[in-house]
């Protein structure tokens, strides 16, 4: 027996973009270390999918130690063609690109993450009286007026850095090599967090604002005790919005037709 073709639906797909199943587009900085799973520029960190696009000369050093806001015709017609491709929301790999927030969302008409410093008054609201929300970045020194700022965080944020460091600042801003020690790095951030304390004693959760600190969230947690938000902690916020989890309601919670 065959099905009458009269009730059959078809299914017909709508078209008009290059590429489909990853709607967040992330401006990458133009850097070659090493950038393992946790760090924003490795596939593997998220999970669902992404689609990458690298701002040609905006090196590590040119946008945290420079003027991020000198780069902004590159960041906006990268962040264009990552939207005309198809997707549907724009981050960029940097924090201090927080400078950048305003100007690129009016540019691209999407939904646009800057900064992982943006989560410094969500996270400020949640804490309880007495306590503030303290950054740990890759330049202290580097990190001004402006980007907190930009990204609505108080003037008198606490602020420690790595630049003080074996490791981190000088691969990752300086490029004197392409290698990084991996535990050496782990200490360079865990250090800044414990001296944000020591000098800070009211700092009651803290916001990592580069974007390649999410390896070391986990250790920063441990060792300070305290909530740690990072670029990760971010990204899936702003895609749980974006592209919201669908709940499946199985048999267990129905009742047939007539018992209710």
């Amino acid at each position: 027996m065959t099905s009458d073709p009269r009730n059959v639906v078809r299914r017909i797909a709508r078209g008009g973009d290059a590429v489909y199943g990853a709607p967040l587009g992330i401006l990458m900085l133009d850097a070659r270390f090493p950038r393992v799973p946790g760090d924003m520029g490795n596939g593997e960190t998220w999970p669902f999918p992404v689609r990458f696009s690298i701002v040609r000369s905006a090196t590590p050093e040119e946008i945290v130690l420079g003027d991020p806001r000198a780069f902004l015709p590159a960041f906006v017609e990268a962040a264009r063609a990552l939207v005309a491709e198809g997707v549907r929301a724009i981050t960029t790999n940097c924090g201090f690109l927080a400078v950048l927030q305003t100007e690129l969302a009016a540019a691209v008409g999407v939904p646009v993450l800057a900064s992982s410093l943006m989560q410094v008054p969500w996270v400020q609201a949640m804490l309880p009286p007495g306590r503030r929300v303290g950054i740990v970045t890759i330049s202290r020194a580097a990190l001004t007026p402006a980007h907190l700022a930009a990204a609505g965080a108080p003037a008198d944020t606490p602020i420690e850095g790595t630049e003080g460091g074996h490791e981190f600042f000088r691969v990752l801003i300086r490029a004197e090599k392409t290698t990084l020690d991996l535990d050496q790095a782990e200490r360079d951030v865990v250090e800044a967090a414990l001296r944000l304390m020591a000098t800070h004693p009211d700092v009651g959760a803290i916001v990592l604002e580069c974007t390649n600190m999410p390896p070391y969230a986990a250790a920063v947690a441990a060792a300070t005790g305290l909530p740690v938000y990072d670029i990760y902690s971010a990204v899936t916020f702003f895609m749980a919005g974006l592209v919201p989890r669908r709940f499946h309601v199985d048999a267990r919670y129905l009742v047939r037709e007539g018992e209710d």
